[in-house]
């Protein structure tokens, strides 16, 4: 599969699924900007028969290959992010997986029975990627059970595989070159923005800022009925130079464990 289908898959899903995500974007471009993505994110539990390297399959056979690894103590995640070998302007690929092992044993037991579930065929497909949740329909209290130890679990429980973020690369915005800019712009068309932390993660020092929105609340047809819980979130990355003059490439951990919380449940003001 073609870099090209891929990202335009999990776009489709992702803007389908989070009508707001499209407002922002359409904002953008009616601003007189170019949008240019600069990362996307997929979430995984650490089973192998959905881990981060199975999901990382159809980007590799793209011409893609990993790049750095991150580790998350306080929520028990481990990333690894992947680039394009031979097209600079190709997004980075940011996949994570939740280390299941070190959870109790109810949360353990409900991973295992979800994938379980996923059909054989599927686990070999490279349409996994895209496919959401394989598992059947939710149940809320599930859910919330999930909620009490990992907000993360909770919500690759409900949706699954899917393009958690996608990235707007601020160095190629023309109005709003900077993260505060591209920040007043989302507050002021009434956009929530992620604020723990503080607004913006990272600095020019660590050669990457970064900052994004609340994920929208979406209504979920759970087994107990419809509830609104939060989706997905749109991202915002400045890069900047090393020493060499290279454009930083990597991500930070620090921060990227508190855009982690764009997903984490909040009640609406």
């Amino acid at each position: 599969m073609k870099k090209e289908v891929i990202f335009e898959k999990l776009w489709k899903g992702y803007t389908e699924q989070n009508p707001s995500v499209q407002k922002v974007y359409d904002l953008f471009t009616a601003a007189g900007e170019t949008v240019s993505n600069d990362h996307i994110a997929l979430r995984t539990f650490n089973d192998p028969r959905i881990n981060i390297d199975v999901l990382a399959r159809p980007f590799i056979e793209a011409g893609y290959e990993a790049k750095g690894e991150y580790q998350f103590e306080a929520k028990k995640l481990f990333a690894r992010h992947y680039e394009h070998t031979s097209d600079a302007m190709a997004p980075r690929v940011f996949i994570s997986e939740l280390k299941t092992e070190e959870f109790s044993p109810g949360l353990q037991k409900t991973v295992k029975a979800a994938i379980d579930k996923i059909p054989a065929a599927q686990l070999k497909s490279d349409e996994l990627i895209f496919a959401g949740t394989l598992w059947g329909k939710p149940s809320f209290e599930l859910y919330e059970q999930l909620r009490d130890e990992s907000e993360y679990a909770a919500w690759l429980y409900v949706y699954g595989f899917c393009a958690n973020h996608f990235t707007v690369s601020v160095n190629y915005l023309k109005h709003f070159d900077t993260v505060e800019k591209v920040n007043a712009f989302l507050k002021k068309n009434g956009f929530h923005l992620n604020d723990t932390g503080g607004e913006i993660k990272g600095t020019p020092a660590e050669l990457l800022e970064q900052s994004s929105i609340k994920s929208e609340m979406v209504p979920v047809d759970f087994q107990e009925g419809t509830h609104e819980i939060p989706g997905c979130y749109y991202e915002f990355a400045r890069r900047y130079p090393d020493s060499d003059g290279k454009i930083y490439s990597g991500f930070i951990a620090k921060s990227a464990d508190k855009i982690f919380e764009s997903t984490n449940f909040y009640n609406k003001k």
